[in-house]
């Protein structure tokens, strides 16, 4: 399945917000904590990097996305100059009162001016580089802009050592990326391969990280020859174990179910559309004319054996429809009669056709096992419609197998360019994306799908494991 591209401008949002926020908390617990801190000293830790926050809003999600919008250079340029001014005027009366050097500041500050625009520039040539058509998905681009975001913000706190202690290095540089690799790490290594029961590789990358972890701290404490180091190791691996795995996996289940339940509704939704689709192709009035014609002109012909026969056939498929394709799963018997009594009907509307020749093949075994209804279906109705043509010479095939636990089927038909008065809205009943949806949902890991078509012929081959 296909990354999707991540909303970074939120993303950037979000992590300066945190960063920024950490700054100021640990600057106000610092200056709290000391009792003969000056008063001047506080506007240097915490009034400026708020300052230089504000800023940054103002332009990352203000004048920005106007210009996105807008697409205003003159607007973009005065607003940014404007906000360059004002932010810089109030950030050089708070490094004034803290008794800063006018001419550090004024290397900090556009320092970080610099750095920003830098970025802008760097996210706009990945962009281009790493975006689909270049790439086929957004994974590339979403783990460069990641690195970049963490690499510029990694720059951006050694510059700003005006507010930006070693306290807040540590924090922001240290021990929150070492948190995050372990959370990444539990969740792809441990959390994920315990959820699909891969006991034996949860236990090898569980107790692989912990001996890692171990021997680093033995090599450690060896060279510098102070044994306490050991049992801060030990400390790391009590930790990762008992409060940091434990809370990530409660994360981790929750946003499981989430995203689970997110995921029925968006099924039960589809098939209620899939289902009201399938009604109005399958049972609206071209369809029901076509079928009436055919059966009246069979009356005409012959006594009246074949068109009791398409009308019990066709009063059956109205049944399933409106009865067992509400259900998540039926008999797969039932699913092959519909396809059968489908397959007559179409075969009673086009045996008059001289340049068109359908092969079927049915297994005339019984089909064991319950399987999903409208699987089937939706690969042969598309085969009879957009696989014959009046005027060419037209073919469809179609090779139903039932074996044990499983079902295969596979339809070859032609192709043929679409009328141009044709409405391109007018798809199938249930639509490809839904059946692969649908697929997905219901047998994940037991199923496969493959479509292949050229200029002149379209094949499809579909396999689903029943049991």
């Amino acid at each position: 399945m296909k990354s999707k591209r991540l909303v970074f401008r939120d993303v950037e949002w979000w992590i300066i917000t945190f960063v920024f926020l950490i700054i100021v908390l640990t600057n106000i617990v610092i200056a709290m904590s000391s009792y003969s801190y000056p008063m001047e000293k506080f506007f240097g830790i915490v009034v400026l990097p708020i300052i230089l926050y504000i800023g940054f809003y103002v332009m990352h999600l203000i004048i920005i996305p106007k210009y996105l919008k807008d697409k205003n250079v003159t607007q973009l340029i005065l607003y940014s100059l404007l906000t360059t001014a004002v932010m810089g005027g109030l950030s050089g009366a708070c490094a004034a009162i803290n008794d800063g050097d006018a001419e550090s500041f004024f290397r900090f500050y556009f320092s970080v001016i610099l750095l920003y625009v830098v970025y802008l520039v760097i996210a706009n040539l990945l962009r281009k580089i790493f975006l689909p058509p270049v790439f086929k998905d957004f994974q590339l681009y979403n783990w460069m802009r990641l690195f970049m975001i963490f690499l510029f913000v990694t720059i951006f706190l050694i510059v700003s050592r005006l507010f930006v202690n070693e306290a807040i290095l540590v924090i922001l540089l240290t021990i929150i990326p070492g948190i995050s690799f372990f959370v990444l790490y539990n969740y792809y290594l441990l959390y994920r391969n315990k959820l699909k029961g891969n006991i034996k590789t949860y236990r090898w990358f569980l107790w692989g990280l912990m001996t890692i972890i171990f021997l680093v701290f033995v090599i450690i404490s060896a060279e510098n020859n102070v044994p306490e180091i050991m049992l801060l190791g030990l400390g790391m691996i009590a930790t990762l174990i008992f409060i940091v795995f434990p809370i990530s996996n409660i994360v981790f289940g929750k946003y499981e179910d989430y995203i689970g339940k997110i995921d029925v509704l968006s099924l039960q939704v589809n098939q209620s559309s899939a289902n009201l689709s399938f009604l109005r192709s399958q049972i609206n009035p071209h369809f029901l004319f076509n079928a009436l014609n055919t059966l009246y002109g069979a009356a005409l012909m012959e006594n009246a054996e074949k068109t009791s026969d398409g009308i019990q056939k066709l009063g059956d498929m109205m049944r399933f429809m409106l009865h067992e394709n509400q259900m998540d799963k039926i008999p797969l018997t039932r699913e092959v009669d519909y396809l059968r009594n489908y397959l007559d009907l179409q075969m009673l509307r086009f045996k008059n056709e001289s340049n068109l020749n359908v092969e079927i093949k049915i297994s005339d075994q019984i089909c064991e096992g319950s399987i999903a209804p409208m699987l089937l279906i939706p690969f042969v109705e598309n085969a009879f419609k957009h696989g014959i043509s009046t005027k060419s010479k037209s073919w469809i095939k179609i090779n139903l197998r039932c074996l044990q636990g499983s079902v295969h089927l596979d339809v070859v038909n032609s192709i043929h360019p679409k009328k141009q008065t044709e409405d391109p809205r007018d798809e199938s009943g249930i639509g490809l994306e839904n059946v692969k949806s649908r697929l997905a949902h219901f047998y994940p890991q037991k199923h496969n799908l493959t479509i292949v078509a050229n200029d002149t012929e379209h094949f499809v081959h579909l396999s689903v494991q029943l049991s």
